[in-house]
């Protein structure tokens, strides 16, 4: 396992790009989703199941001896990819505006039902905190910050395996403290707001 040195962000630190993983990388992280969207879905017999954890069991064997810490991993580090090639992330695709907030598109899939086709709550709350916290990055230019609070309405239910629309902006700035607002949206119909606080860490805060 590579391990990492120290790091001038302290604990966080933005991500240094990389080409690692090859051209088939982004190919890989979206083969891994779909494997957790079968994983979900998937009501097989008795012997496929069984066939599929010796399949899945052989291919993590295949990975181990390169596992590397979050410095020298690809996973988050691929900036050509969505949400960095980051696999636990929720697929977003979004950029800033001219007239300086974010919007894009999501797209939540089997893997994040909750229940009733609806999202899982705690999914939302992490597509919450990747498009708020690329907001206030973005948006204020200030890569070292950590989520201070996170709060969501939920209006509407939120269906899975549809194209949704994000937007996001800064409401305020006050010194370290950032705040910013975003809504996940069906056509122009406002599914779920959410809101948090970044603070700007000091030189090698954690």
């Amino acid at each position: 396992m590579t391990t990492g040195v120290a790091h001038s962000g302290g604990g966080f630190n933005p991500p240094d790009p990389t080409d690692r993983g090859g051209p088939d990388y982004g190919r890989f992280i979206e083969a891994v989703r779909t494997l957790q969207d079968h994983a979900r879905a998937a009501d097989a017999p008795d012997e496929v199941i069984t066939e599929a954890a010796g399949l899945i069991e052989k291919v993590s064997a295949l990975l181990a001896p390169y596992e590397a810490d979050e410095w020298h991993s690809p996973s988050g580090r691929r900036l050509d990819l969505p949400n960095r090639g980051n696999i636990s992330s929720v697929p977003l695709r979004v950029h800033a505006t001219e007239d300086g907030r974010v919007d894009g598109t999501v797209r939540f899939r089997r893997y994040h039902l909750g229940r009733n086709g609806a999202v899982h709550g705690g999914m939302l709350g992490l597509l919450f905190d990747s498009l708020l916290g690329y907001t206030t990055a973005v948006l204020t230019q200030s890569p070292y910050q950590r989520t201070a609070h996170l709060g969501i309405d939920y209006r509407k239910i939120v269906p899975i395996n549809k194209e949704l629309q994000v937007d996001a902006g800064i409401d305020r700035i006050e010194g370290r403290k950032i705040n910013v607002s975003g809504r996940i949206l069906d056509d122009g119909e406002v599914l779920t707001e959410g809101d948090a606080l970044f603070i700007r860490l000091k030189p090698g805060q954690p």
